[in-house]
């Protein structure tokens, strides 16, 4: 978990960006793009579609910067949610190609990113249960997938956040994700 010196630079950083500050912006993508790359990288396991996709991320951190709520998430963590789910999309693409790739004008041809009143409610379904099944793990094992999903971080990070040997994260993770699939399908 970041400090709170940090947590509390990063919000400065989204709250000016929130009022159309760019070198706030400028900063907050200085302070963030190298960990938030590397989500996008473990998830998409490309450096081209990363790239493409931590570009997509900060131009939805800058306009929806006005839409962070701190009592709600830290901004890393905002942020890395932002990545992870974009990240998601992009595999569930039939052919991901970046936009780039894509004639000039086609992009808005593409449907909203902005999921429809189903999709909302299936993501509700879907996070209630998600909940459930974790509060029904170990308090280390939810706490430790809850890192790693959310705060992007690997399980060397891990052990050294959670000041555990590295192969009883690993076990913690591993046993937790079993739970958890195991009570999804259960869910399901």
């Amino acid at each position: 978990m970041a400090p709170p010196a940090q947590v509390d630079a990063l919000g400065e950083l989204l709250s000016r960006s929130a009022l159309g500050d760019r070198a706030a912006f400028a900063r907050l993508y200085q302070a963030t793009s190298a960990k938030l790359y590397g989500v996008a990288l473990r998830i998409l396991r490309r450096e081209d579609w990363a790239e493409e996709v931590l570009q997509e991320c900060y131009v939805n951190v800058w306009r929806h910067a006005p839409e962070y709520n701190a009592s709600r998430a830290a901004p890393m963590t905002w942020m890395t949610s932002i990545v992870r789910n974009r990240c998601l999309d992009w595999l569930r693409r039939p052919n991901p190609l970046p936009l780039a790739d894509l004639d000039e004008g086609a992009e808005e041809a593409l449907e909203s990113d902005r999921p429809g009143p189903l999709d909302e409610l299936e993501r509700g379904r879907e996070s209630g249960a998600i909940a459930r099944c974790l509060r029904a793990l170990e308090a280390k094992q939810r706490q430790a997938i809850a890192l790693a999903f959310y705060d992007g971080l690997s399980h060397a990070e891990l052990a050294q956040h959670l000041r555990e040997p590295l192969g009883t994260v690993k076990t913690w993770v591993r046993r937790g994700l079993a739970k958890l699939r195991s009570c999804l399908e259960l869910q399901g």
